[in-house]
């Protein structure tokens, strides 16, 4: 199994947490308020608590945080993630819903990836579930899909096998610039909640036909 360092201490933290526990990983808790961070681990139950100016223990590295924040805070370690996966589940959102804050043609995923280190690798995931949909795992009975993007092979199949051991299926989109489409699909999600579905209680997955 992995170790998993989650920076963050909102709701995607507690259930991607959660999950990665209960799929016995060592998970490791950072955020900048030690207080909550303690807390939450407590709440959760196996987790440890690492301090927000010190390098993440994890090999993966999930970054639970504003996608505002989301640059600064991988630019901030540096060299420190230098051999580490980096998943990147914001998502640039306009605070209005209605397009992203990201420069035309690029996603939040690889603004992120030009603020890391050279030897690190971001793949994109899990942006496309509610907190709620995530902690419970499945709808109906059936696992929740992961659409994922990244450049490098080997990252992306750490991050699925990660994926599978939540009970969770991965699915590869393909090179990291397809993160802006998965982007496109929470942003397409946000419409539904605001125009149709009126909850948040669904998750967009793919039915393969025979």
């Amino acid at each position: 199994m992995s170790s998993i360092s989650i920076i963050g201490l909102g709701n995607m933290t507690r259930a991607l947490a959660d999950r990665a526990i209960a799929g016995g990983h060592a998970v490791e808790i950072i955020g900048r308020d030690p207080v909550k961070a303690n807390e939450l681990a407590a709440a959760l139950g196996g987790a440890t608590v690492g301090a927000s100016d010190t390098a993440p223990t994890g090999d993966i590295v999930i970054l639970a945080v504003p996608y505002a924040s989301a640059a600064a805070v991988v630019g901030g370690y540096g060299d420190a993630l230098s051999g580490k996966v980096i998943i990147d589940i914001t998502n640039p959102i306009t605070p209005d819903a209605l397009g992203f804050v990201t420069p035309e043609g690029s996603s939040g995923a690889q603004e992120i990836a030009k603020a890391a280190p050279a030897g690190a690798h971001v793949v994109k995931a899990f942006n496309t579930l509610f907190a709620g949909v995530l902690a419970a795992g499945s709808i109906e009975g059936r696992p929740l899909d992961v659409f994922i993007a990244g450049d490098d092979a080997q990252a992306k199949a750490r991050v699925s096998a990660f994926i599978e051991s939540l009970g969770l299926r991965p699915l590869d989109a393909g090179q990291l610039y397809m993160a802006r489409a998965i982007e496109n699909a929470a942003l397409l999600q946000l419409g539904l909640v605001a125009h149709s579905v009126k909850h948040t209680n669904f998750a967009l997955g793919v039915n393969v036909l025979s």
